[in-house]
């Protein structure tokens, strides 16, 4: 099992400033990963998505900054920063930036 990774330790951070927009395209960066759960920061350019497909883990979603959409059984739901949503696993879901969109997502196996 590895730890975390790609992020400095011991030391006070704003999670939305560890991952950068870039126009036109998703970025993530993995903090963890692992046969039991996976930690990414993501962030979406306005107009950009993760298009619809299952996961084999619950995915908890927190917004870090802008607005985004998620879609879960095809419902939407929008998320502003310090909002928070699970997307069960084996249900189809979509992540989608209304606005540019910063995000943790942690998907327990």
């Amino acid at each position: 099992m590895t730890g975390i990774k790609n992020i400095n330790k011991a030391e006070v951070m704003a999670l939305k400033d560890q991952v950068e927009y870039h126009d036109g395209q998703v970025v993530s960066k993995t903090l963890a990963q692992n046969e039991h759960v996976s930690v990414t920061l993501f962030s979406f350019d306005k107009g950009e998505e993760i298009s619809t497909h299952e996961s084999g883990g619950d995915a908890f979603v927190t917004c870090l900054d802008g607005v985004g959409k998620v879609t879960i059984d095809g419902e939407e739901y929008i998320l502003k920063e310090g909002d928070s949503i699970v997307m069960p696993a084996k249900h189809p879901h979509a992540v989608y930036g209304q606005e540019q969109f910063k995000m943790l997502l942690v998907v327990i196996f």
